[in-house]
C-alpha cells in the first residue's frame, strides 16, 4: 500500500488473457452494500474471461457492471438535479478504434452502443436524443428507468441542497458519492482494450458530460504498451488525462504499480485529493490499481490468476 495521498495495489500477474475492473472511486467506507459491490467487480472480471475476443471481453465486463444495479452505471445510474437519468460510456481498442456515447437515456447498456459506434462509424462520439434513436433502431434493450435506490438518493441529496446543508459543490461531488464510473481494461491475444460507463455525478447539471465517453480522458490504450480506465471527478480527469500519463509511463519502462501510483500522485498535485482512481494493465499481463479517495472496488482475473474482488481502502494515518 502507498501513502495517504495515493493508495495502490499490485502488481498482479494475470497472464496473457487478463481483465481488471473497477466499481468507482469514492467514499466507500460509509456504504452498506460492500459485499454486493465486491461481488459485482469480481463477477465482471470472471465473466469477461469466458469470452473469446478482445471486444467480447471488454463489453462483457462493463455490461455485467452496468447490470449489477449496485454501481453508478446502467441500471444503477444516479440522477441529475432535475431528476432525470442520463448516461455516458466509451471504449477504445489498441488498433485506434474508439467509440463513445454521452447523455443517453434509452439503452440499458450504453457500452453496447459505444461499441457499435467504434465498430461501425468514422465518428468517435455521439450524444443526446439522436444517439438514443440509434440505440432503439439497433434493437438494443431499453433502460427501465431510475431504480428505487437512485430515486431515494436523489430526493435525499436534493433536500440537503434545498436546506442549505452539505459541503461546497466541488467537495459535495467527492464526499457524497458511494459509487462512481465503472470500468475495465482487458488483454487478449496480445491486444488491449479499455472502457468506462457511468450515470454521471449525482445532482449534475442537465446535459453535463464527464470523462467517461472521451478517449484519452476516462480510458486509453496503446498497442504493445498498456491500457487504463479512470474514475472520479470527470472534470479533473478531462483536464489532467491521467490515463494517457499512466500509459506513457509504462512506455518509458516503469512497472505497472509505479506507473499507476505516479499518475495518481501527479493528479493529486494538480487538483487535490478525493477525485481519482485508475486501473492499469500492461501488455505483459501485469495489473495494478491506484487512487486518492477513500475507497475503490477492484476485480481481477486471468488465465494465470483466479477471479478475485476486493475493496481498495485508503490507509488512515
Amino acid at each position: 500500500m502507498g501513502t495517504r495521498a495515493e493508495t495502490y495495489a499490485g502488481p498482479f500477474y494475470l497472464g496473457e488473457k487478463a481483465v481488471i475492473t473497477h466499481g468507482g472511486a469514492g467514499g466507500w467506507r460509509a456504504a452498506s452494500n460492500l459485499e454486493d459491490v465486491i461481488n459485482a467487480v469480481q463477477s465482471a472480471a470472471r465473466e469477461a474471461l469466458s469470452e473469446n475476443s478482445l471486444e467480447g471481453m471488454l463489453v462483457k465486463a462493463i455490461v455485467v457492471l452496468e447490470d449489477s444495479g449496485v454501481l453508478n452505471a446502467g441500471l444503477g445510474s444516479v440522477l441529475s438535479i432535475d431528476g432525470k437519468l442520463t448516461m455516458d460510456a466509451g471504449l477504445m481498442y489498441d488498433d485506434l478504434r474508439a467509440g463513445g456515447v454521452a447523455a443517453v437515456t434509452y439503452p440499458r447498456n450504453p457500452i453496447r452502443l459505444a461499441d457499435w459506434v467504434a465498430r461501425n462509424l468514422y465518428h468517435v462520439l455521439l450524444a443526446g436524443p439522436e444517439a438514443d434513436k440509434l440505440a432503439e433502431k439497433l434493437g438494443l434493450k431499453r433502460h427501465p428507468g431510475p431504480s428505487e435506490r437512485a430515486l431515494k438518493r436523489w430526493k435525499e441529496l436534493l433536500e440537503q441542497v434545498k436546506n442549505g446543508k452539505g459541503p461546497e459543490w466541488a467537495r459535495k461531488m467527492a464526499s457524497l458519492l458511494f459509487a462512481d464510473t465503472v470500468g475495465a481494461v482487458v488483454l487478449y491475444n496480445g491486444r488491449l482494450g479499455a472502457g468506462t460507463s457511468t450515470g454521471g455525478v449525482a445532482l449534475k447539471h442537465p446535459a453535463r458530460v464527464g470523462d467517461s465517453p472521451i478517449p484519452g480522458a476516462g480510458f486509453y490504450v496503446e498497442k504493445g504498451v498498456g491500457g487504463c480506465a479512470a474514475t472520479g471527478i470527470g472534470e479533473t480527469i478531462i483536464l489532467g488525462r491521467p490515463c494517457v500519463y499512466a500509459v506513457e509511463l509504462l512506455k518509458q519502462g516503469l512497472p505497472v504499480e509505479e506507473a499507476a501510483r505516479a499518475a495518481v500522485a501527479r493528479h493529486t498535485a494538480l487538483f487535490g485529493s478525493d477525485n481519482l482512481g485508475i486501473i492499469l494493465l500492461n501488455a505483459e499481463g501485469y495489473a495494478a490499481a491506484a487512487m486518492n479517495t477513500a475507497g475503490m472496488p477492484v476485480g481481477i482475473a486471468g488465465n494465470k490468476h483466479e477471479a478475485k474482488g476486493f475493496m481498495l481502502l485508503r490507509r488512515e494515518e
